[in-house]
Protein backbone atom coordinates (compact mmCIF):
# COMPACT_ATOMS: atom_id res chain seq x y z
CA UNK A 1 0.00 0.00 0.00
CA UNK A 2 1.35 3.57 -0.53
CA UNK A 3 0.27 6.43 1.61
CA UNK A 4 0.69 9.99 1.51
CA UNK A 5 1.47 12.87 4.13
CA UNK A 6 -0.32 16.34 3.98
CA UNK A 7 0.53 18.85 6.60
CA UNK A 8 -1.36 21.58 6.84
CA UNK A 9 0.14 24.96 8.31
CA UNK A 10 1.28 27.93 7.15
CA UNK A 11 3.92 28.19 9.93
CA UNK A 12 5.38 25.48 8.37
CA UNK A 13 5.68 26.68 4.88
CA UNK A 14 6.82 30.32 6.75
CA UNK A 15 9.62 27.78 8.73
CA UNK A 16 8.53 29.21 11.75
CA UNK A 17 8.72 25.37 12.81
CA UNK A 18 9.70 21.64 11.62
CA UNK A 19 7.52 19.46 9.93
CA UNK A 20 9.00 16.48 12.70
CA UNK A 21 5.42 15.03 12.13
CA UNK A 22 6.48 13.56 8.72
CA UNK A 23 9.26 12.35 10.43
CA UNK A 24 7.27 10.56 13.01
CA UNK A 25 4.68 9.25 10.60
CA UNK A 26 7.03 8.17 7.83
CA UNK A 27 9.15 5.68 10.04
CA UNK A 28 6.05 4.40 11.60
CA UNK A 29 4.65 3.25 8.41
CA UNK A 30 7.85 2.29 7.19
CA UNK A 31 7.51 -0.46 9.93
CA UNK A 32 4.55 -1.06 8.88
CA UNK A 33 5.90 -1.89 4.89
CA UNK A 34 3.25 1.20 3.97
CA UNK A 35 5.17 3.06 1.23
CA UNK A 36 5.09 6.82 1.58
CA UNK A 37 5.67 8.30 -1.71
CA UNK A 38 5.06 12.09 -1.18
CA UNK A 39 4.99 14.82 1.52
CA UNK A 40 2.61 17.54 1.18
CA UNK A 41 2.53 20.76 2.65
CA UNK A 42 0.34 22.74 2.35
CA UNK A 43 -1.06 26.62 4.48
CA UNK A 44 -4.30 27.49 5.92
CA UNK A 45 -6.50 27.43 2.82
CA UNK A 46 -9.12 25.87 1.84
CA UNK A 47 -8.63 25.53 -1.97
CA UNK A 48 -4.87 25.08 -1.77
CA UNK A 49 -6.08 21.66 0.34
CA UNK A 50 -9.07 20.76 -1.57
CA UNK A 51 -6.78 20.74 -4.64
CA UNK A 52 -3.84 18.55 -2.70
CA UNK A 53 -6.10 16.38 -1.68
CA UNK A 54 -7.49 15.87 -4.97
CA UNK A 55 -4.29 14.91 -6.39
CA UNK A 56 -3.43 12.53 -3.41
CA UNK A 57 -6.47 10.92 -4.03
CA UNK A 58 -5.42 9.84 -7.86
CA UNK A 59 -1.77 8.63 -6.61
CA UNK A 60 -2.34 7.45 -2.71
CA UNK A 61 -4.28 4.18 -1.12
CA UNK A 62 -3.33 5.82 2.12
CA UNK A 63 -4.31 9.51 3.09
CA UNK A 64 -2.95 11.10 6.57
CA UNK A 65 -3.04 14.74 7.12
CA UNK A 66 -1.83 16.45 10.35
CA UNK A 67 -2.93 19.84 12.01
CA UNK A 68 -5.83 22.08 11.13
CA UNK A 69 -8.17 19.78 13.46
CA UNK A 70 -7.90 22.71 16.49
CA UNK A 71 -10.86 25.68 17.38
CA UNK A 72 -9.49 28.05 15.62
CA UNK A 73 -10.87 30.02 12.41
CA UNK A 74 -8.11 28.55 10.39
CA UNK A 75 -8.40 25.20 11.80
CA UNK A 76 -10.35 23.51 7.99
CA UNK A 77 -8.92 20.39 7.93
CA UNK A 78 -12.06 18.28 8.81
CA UNK A 79 -14.09 20.40 7.02
CA UNK A 80 -12.23 20.62 3.70
CA UNK A 81 -11.33 16.82 3.74
CA UNK A 82 -14.82 16.03 4.25
CA UNK A 83 -15.71 18.38 1.16
CA UNK A 84 -13.48 17.08 -0.76
CA UNK A 85 -14.84 13.28 -0.28
CA UNK A 86 -18.56 14.09 0.02
CA UNK A 87 -18.56 13.31 4.08
CA UNK A 88 -21.02 15.35 6.34
CA UNK A 89 -19.83 16.26 9.21
CA UNK A 90 -21.76 15.45 12.65
CA UNK A 91 -21.99 16.49 16.11
CA UNK A 92 -20.47 13.78 18.71
CA UNK A 93 -22.11 14.88 22.25
CA UNK A 94 -20.37 13.26 24.46
CA UNK A 95 -16.95 14.48 22.37
CA UNK A 96 -18.06 17.66 23.50
CA UNK A 97 -19.55 17.12 27.20
CA UNK A 98 -15.85 15.65 27.88
CA UNK A 99 -14.37 19.18 26.35
CA UNK A 100 -16.53 21.12 28.58
CA UNK A 101 -15.26 18.79 31.43
CA UNK A 102 -11.77 19.42 30.53
CA UNK A 103 -11.76 22.88 30.16
CA UNK A 104 -13.47 23.33 33.71
CA UNK A 105 -10.92 21.53 35.16
CA UNK A 106 -7.91 23.11 33.28
CA UNK A 107 -9.43 26.20 33.32
CA UNK A 108 -11.71 27.22 35.82
CA UNK A 109 -13.56 29.25 33.29
CA UNK A 110 -16.45 27.55 31.02
CA UNK A 111 -15.17 26.15 27.08
CA UNK A 112 -15.55 28.97 24.06
CA UNK A 113 -17.99 28.25 21.72
CA UNK A 114 -15.64 28.07 19.11
CA UNK A 115 -14.76 24.55 20.58
CA UNK A 116 -17.66 23.14 19.69
CA UNK A 117 -16.14 21.94 16.09
CA UNK A 118 -13.76 19.89 17.74
CA UNK A 119 -16.50 17.89 18.70
CA UNK A 120 -17.20 17.40 14.70
CA UNK A 121 -16.82 14.58 13.14
CA UNK A 122 -17.32 12.49 9.69
CA UNK A 123 -20.41 11.02 9.61
CA UNK A 124 -19.66 6.72 10.14
CA UNK A 125 -16.17 7.49 11.19
CA UNK A 126 -13.49 5.25 13.11
CA UNK A 127 -13.24 7.85 15.95
CA UNK A 128 -9.39 8.52 17.34
CA UNK A 129 -10.02 9.42 21.22
CA UNK A 130 -7.36 12.14 22.16
CA UNK A 131 -6.09 11.55 25.83
CA UNK A 132 -3.12 14.37 25.67
CA UNK A 133 -4.87 16.93 24.18
CA UNK A 134 -8.08 18.34 22.74
CA UNK A 135 -8.89 17.69 19.29
CA UNK A 136 -9.49 14.01 18.52
CA UNK A 137 -8.52 12.70 15.79
CA UNK A 138 -10.45 10.37 12.98
CA UNK A 139 -10.32 7.82 9.58
CA UNK A 140 -12.67 6.71 7.52
CA UNK A 141 -12.61 5.13 3.29
CA UNK A 142 -14.18 6.61 0.35
CA UNK A 143 -13.64 5.20 -2.78
CA UNK A 144 -10.62 2.90 -2.23
CA UNK A 145 -8.78 5.42 -0.40
CA UNK A 146 -8.06 5.44 3.68
CA UNK A 147 -7.94 8.95 4.97
CA UNK A 148 -6.58 9.46 8.85
CA UNK A 149 -6.76 12.92 10.50
CA UNK A 150 -4.39 13.23 13.00
CA UNK A 151 -3.68 16.85 15.48
CA UNK A 152 -0.49 18.67 14.40
CA UNK A 153 1.93 18.89 17.86
CA UNK A 154 4.48 16.23 17.48
CA UNK A 155 3.74 15.22 21.13
CA UNK A 156 -0.10 14.56 20.08
CA UNK A 157 0.71 13.33 16.95
CA UNK A 158 3.55 10.96 17.63
CA UNK A 159 1.07 9.83 20.54
CA UNK A 160 -2.05 9.58 18.25
CA UNK A 161 -0.20 7.82 15.55
CA UNK A 162 1.46 5.29 17.48
CA UNK A 163 -1.69 4.32 19.80
CA UNK A 164 -4.79 4.74 17.32
CA UNK A 165 -3.51 5.23 13.99
CA UNK A 166 -0.86 2.06 13.92
CA UNK A 167 -3.65 -0.30 15.22
CA UNK A 168 -6.11 0.91 12.54
CA UNK A 169 -3.53 0.60 9.52
CA UNK A 170 -2.34 -2.98 11.17
CA UNK A 171 -6.05 -4.39 9.80
CA UNK A 172 -5.29 -2.72 6.38
CA UNK A 173 -2.00 -4.50 5.85
CA UNK A 174 -3.39 -7.83 7.33
CA UNK A 175 -1.36 -10.04 9.48
CA UNK A 176 2.28 -10.07 8.09
CA UNK A 177 5.27 -9.03 10.58
CA UNK A 178 7.95 -6.31 9.39
CA UNK A 179 11.01 -6.61 12.03
CA UNK A 180 14.04 -4.23 11.20
CA UNK A 181 17.50 -3.71 12.58
CA UNK A 182 19.75 -0.91 12.53
CA UNK A 183 23.41 -1.29 12.22
CA UNK A 184 25.73 1.85 13.43
CA UNK A 185 28.58 2.66 11.93
CA UNK A 186 31.87 4.84 12.32
CA UNK A 187 34.39 5.63 10.49
CA UNK A 188 33.21 4.97 7.39
CA UNK A 189 30.85 7.21 5.26
CA UNK A 190 27.85 6.45 3.07
CA UNK A 191 28.91 6.31 0.02
CA UNK A 192 31.81 3.87 1.10
CA UNK A 193 29.73 1.38 2.84
CA UNK A 194 26.91 1.34 -0.45
CA UNK A 195 30.52 0.55 -2.39
CA UNK A 196 31.22 -2.38 -0.35
CA UNK A 197 28.02 -3.74 -0.04
CA UNK A 198 26.20 -2.41 -3.39
CA UNK A 199 25.62 -6.12 -4.49
CA UNK A 200 23.53 -7.12 -1.30
CA UNK A 201 21.65 -4.04 -1.39
CA UNK A 202 20.54 -4.04 -4.96
CA UNK A 203 19.86 -7.56 -5.13
CA UNK A 204 18.35 -8.17 -1.96
CA UNK A 205 14.35 -8.19 -2.01
CA UNK A 206 13.14 -9.71 1.33
CA UNK A 207 15.26 -9.27 3.33
CA UNK A 208 16.29 -5.81 2.16
CA UNK A 209 19.11 -3.34 3.24
CA UNK A 210 19.39 0.33 2.78
CA UNK A 211 21.84 2.71 4.04
CA UNK A 212 21.06 6.18 5.95
CA UNK A 213 23.54 9.19 6.33
CA UNK A 214 23.49 10.11 9.92
CA UNK A 215 25.55 13.62 10.95
CA UNK A 216 29.46 11.98 11.29
CA UNK A 217 28.22 8.51 11.05
CA UNK A 218 26.31 6.22 8.91
CA UNK A 219 23.24 3.57 9.30
CA UNK A 220 22.07 0.60 7.83
CA UNK A 221 18.69 -0.49 8.18
CA UNK A 222 18.03 -4.58 7.74
CA UNK A 223 14.10 -5.33 7.09
CA UNK A 224 12.30 -8.37 6.45
CA UNK A 225 8.79 -9.23 6.22
CA UNK A 226 7.15 -12.75 7.22
CA UNK A 227 3.97 -14.54 8.87
CA UNK A 228 5.83 -14.44 12.00
CA UNK A 229 8.76 -12.40 13.96
CA UNK A 230 10.44 -15.36 14.41
CA UNK A 231 10.35 -16.10 10.50
CA UNK A 232 11.62 -12.69 9.92
CA UNK A 233 14.47 -12.32 12.53
CA UNK A 234 15.50 -15.73 11.31
CA UNK A 235 16.15 -14.02 7.78
CA UNK A 236 17.37 -11.14 9.11
CA UNK A 237 20.25 -12.56 11.42
CA UNK A 238 22.66 -13.66 8.23
CA UNK A 239 22.30 -10.67 6.66
CA UNK A 240 23.46 -8.81 9.77
CA UNK A 241 26.42 -11.33 10.41
CA UNK A 242 27.44 -10.64 6.76
CA UNK A 243 27.25 -7.22 7.46
CA UNK A 244 29.03 -6.82 10.70
CA UNK A 245 31.95 -9.53 9.05
CA UNK A 246 32.30 -7.48 5.75
CA UNK A 247 32.55 -4.00 7.71
CA UNK A 248 34.10 -5.13 10.65
CA UNK A 249 35.26 -3.05 13.68
CA UNK A 250 33.35 -0.39 12.30
CA UNK A 251 30.17 -1.14 13.16
CA UNK A 252 30.17 -0.03 16.44
CA UNK A 253 26.39 -1.58 17.45
CA UNK A 254 22.78 -3.27 16.52
CA UNK A 255 19.45 -1.35 17.09
CA UNK A 256 21.50 0.84 19.51
CA UNK A 257 20.82 4.56 19.44
CA UNK A 258 24.59 6.81 19.50
CA UNK A 259 28.27 6.19 20.43
CA UNK A 260 27.58 6.90 23.73
CA UNK A 261 25.11 4.48 24.11
CA UNK A 262 27.41 2.11 22.84
CA UNK A 263 30.41 3.07 25.14
CA UNK A 264 28.14 3.38 28.37
CA UNK A 265 27.44 0.13 27.76
CA UNK A 266 30.68 -1.16 27.54
CA UNK A 267 31.93 0.48 30.45
CA UNK A 268 29.07 -0.49 32.47
CA UNK A 269 29.38 -4.33 31.37
CA UNK A 270 32.91 -3.95 32.78
CA UNK A 271 32.38 -2.30 36.01
CA UNK A 272 34.66 1.13 34.51
CA UNK A 273 34.34 4.82 34.40
CA UNK A 274 35.05 7.06 32.39
CA UNK A 275 35.47 11.43 32.74
CA UNK A 276 36.36 13.88 30.38
CA UNK A 277 38.37 16.89 29.79
CA UNK A 278 37.15 19.20 27.14
CA UNK A 279 37.99 22.38 25.43
CA UNK A 280 36.86 22.83 21.95
CA UNK A 281 33.96 20.83 22.21
CA UNK A 282 32.74 22.84 25.37
CA UNK A 283 31.34 20.11 27.25
CA UNK A 284 29.59 17.95 24.76
CA UNK A 285 31.28 14.82 25.97
CA UNK A 286 29.78 15.56 28.71
CA UNK A 287 26.45 16.57 28.15
CA UNK A 288 26.21 13.07 25.49
CA UNK A 289 26.99 11.13 28.13
CA UNK A 290 24.96 12.73 30.73
CA UNK A 291 21.65 12.54 28.11
CA UNK A 292 21.85 8.75 28.57
CA UNK A 293 20.03 7.29 31.71
CA UNK A 294 21.81 5.75 34.21
CA UNK A 295 24.85 7.98 33.32
CA UNK A 296 26.46 8.54 36.70
CA UNK A 297 27.36 4.47 36.80
CA UNK A 298 29.71 5.06 34.38
CA UNK A 299 30.73 8.71 33.95
CA UNK A 300 32.37 10.43 36.93
CA UNK A 301 32.69 14.13 35.61
CA UNK A 302 34.33 16.40 33.56
CA UNK A 303 36.13 19.87 33.21
CA UNK A 304 35.61 22.50 30.77
CA UNK A 305 39.21 23.45 30.33
CA UNK A 306 38.57 26.48 27.63
CA UNK A 307 41.86 29.01 28.42
CA UNK A 308 45.33 27.84 29.39
CA UNK A 309 44.27 29.01 32.95
CA UNK A 310 42.07 25.99 33.83
CA UNK A 311 44.19 23.55 31.51
CA UNK A 312 47.06 24.67 34.04
CA UNK A 313 44.90 25.33 36.78
CA UNK A 314 42.90 22.95 37.49
CA UNK A 315 43.98 19.91 35.26
CA UNK A 316 47.76 20.14 36.00
CA UNK A 317 48.80 20.74 32.66
CA UNK A 318 52.26 22.10 32.95
CA UNK A 319 52.88 25.48 31.91
CA UNK A 320 56.00 25.01 30.35
CA UNK A 321 54.09 22.45 27.74
CA UNK A 322 51.41 24.89 27.37
CA UNK A 323 54.27 27.72 26.63
CA UNK A 324 56.31 25.48 24.35
CA UNK A 325 53.42 23.23 22.14
CA UNK A 326 50.28 25.41 22.60
CA UNK A 327 47.33 24.43 23.49
CA UNK A 328 46.61 22.60 20.68
CA UNK A 329 48.79 19.97 20.45
CA UNK A 330 49.61 16.27 21.66
CA UNK A 331 51.83 16.71 24.46
CA UNK A 332 48.64 19.00 26.42
CA UNK A 333 46.22 16.86 24.97
CA UNK A 334 47.73 13.86 27.12
CA UNK A 335 48.03 16.07 30.06
CA UNK A 336 44.88 17.21 30.26
CA UNK A 337 43.69 13.40 30.01
CA UNK A 338 45.84 12.43 33.05
CA UNK A 339 45.19 15.76 34.87
CA UNK A 340 41.21 14.72 34.75
CA UNK A 341 41.45 10.93 35.50
CA UNK A 342 43.49 12.01 38.26
CA UNK A 343 40.66 14.63 39.91
CA UNK A 344 37.53 12.97 38.80
CA UNK A 345 39.37 9.20 39.85
CA UNK A 346 37.74 7.32 37.33
CA UNK A 347 39.83 4.25 35.32
CA UNK A 348 39.62 6.21 31.77
CA UNK A 349 39.61 9.87 30.65
CA UNK A 350 39.65 11.48 27.55
CA UNK A 351 40.43 14.78 26.88
CA UNK A 352 39.86 16.98 23.29
CA UNK A 353 41.88 19.88 22.16
CA UNK A 354 41.28 21.58 18.92
CA UNK A 355 40.38 24.58 16.62
CA UNK A 356 36.86 24.77 16.05
CA UNK A 357 37.20 27.88 13.99
CA UNK A 358 36.10 30.15 12.07
CA UNK A 359 39.98 31.07 12.41
CA UNK A 360 42.96 29.42 12.91
CA UNK A 361 44.74 29.93 16.46
CA UNK A 362 47.66 32.20 17.01
CA UNK A 363 50.02 28.73 16.01
CA UNK A 364 48.87 28.67 12.69
CA UNK A 365 46.89 25.22 13.17
CA UNK A 366 44.11 25.16 10.81
CA UNK A 367 40.18 24.84 11.32
CA UNK A 368 39.40 21.44 12.43
CA UNK A 369 42.44 20.18 13.85
CA UNK A 370 41.93 18.74 17.21
CA UNK A 371 43.87 16.20 19.43
CA UNK A 372 42.09 13.65 21.14
CA UNK A 373 44.17 11.86 23.98
CA UNK A 374 42.89 8.70 25.92
CA UNK A 375 44.10 7.74 29.79
CA UNK A 376 44.08 4.49 31.50
CA UNK A 377 45.66 2.25 33.72
CA UNK A 378 47.67 0.82 30.57
CA UNK A 379 49.07 4.37 29.42
CA UNK A 380 48.10 7.03 27.26
CA UNK A 381 47.21 7.31 23.51
CA UNK A 382 46.81 10.57 21.54
CA UNK A 383 45.58 10.91 17.97
CA UNK A 384 45.29 13.58 15.77
CA UNK A 385 42.14 14.20 13.93
CA UNK A 386 41.40 16.76 10.57
CA UNK A 387 38.49 17.51 10.49
CA UNK A 388 38.69 20.03 7.61
CA UNK A 389 38.07 23.61 7.09
CA UNK A 390 34.78 24.55 6.01
CA UNK A 391 32.95 22.50 8.41
CA UNK A 392 31.39 25.26 10.58
CA UNK A 393 32.47 25.45 14.68
CA UNK A 394 29.22 22.92 15.60
CA UNK A 395 30.42 20.31 13.40
CA UNK A 396 34.05 20.38 14.40
CA UNK A 397 33.00 19.74 18.08
CA UNK A 398 30.63 16.47 16.84
CA UNK A 399 33.22 15.16 14.70
CA UNK A 400 35.21 15.90 17.61
CA UNK A 401 33.48 14.31 20.23
CA UNK A 402 32.15 11.40 18.19
CA UNK A 403 35.92 10.46 17.58
CA UNK A 404 36.57 10.62 21.14
CA UNK A 405 33.63 8.34 22.11
CA UNK A 406 34.97 5.78 19.10
CA UNK A 407 38.37 5.73 20.94
CA UNK A 408 37.09 5.08 24.08
CA UNK A 409 34.95 2.05 22.48
CA UNK A 410 38.28 0.87 20.73
CA UNK A 411 40.03 1.21 24.08
CA UNK A 412 37.48 -0.86 25.55
CA UNK A 413 37.02 -3.44 23.24
CA UNK A 414 41.01 -4.04 22.37
CA UNK A 415 40.79 -2.26 18.52
CA UNK A 416 42.72 -0.57 16.87
CA UNK A 417 42.59 2.91 18.05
Amino acid sequence: MTAELIAVGTELLLGNITNTDAQIISEGLSTLGINVHYHTVVGDNPARLEAALDIARSRADIIISTGGLGPTYDDLTKQTICKTFGRELELHQDILDDLKEWFLKRTGKPMTDNNIQQAMLPVNCTIFDNPVGTAPGCAFEEGGVHVLMLPGPPFECRYMFENRAVPYLKKLVGHSVIVSHEIRIFGMGESAVEDVLHEPMTRLTNPTLAPYAKPNECMLRATAKADTEAQAEAMLAPLVERVKATLGDVVYGVDVASLEEAVSGLLLERGLTLSAAESCTGGLIAKRMTDLPGASKVFRGGVVSYVEEVKSGVLGVPEDLLARYGAVSEPVARAMAEGCRRICGSDLAVSVTGVAGPDTDDRGNEVGTVYIALTSTEGTVCKKLSCGRGLGRDSVRMAAASNAFDMVRRQLLGLPL
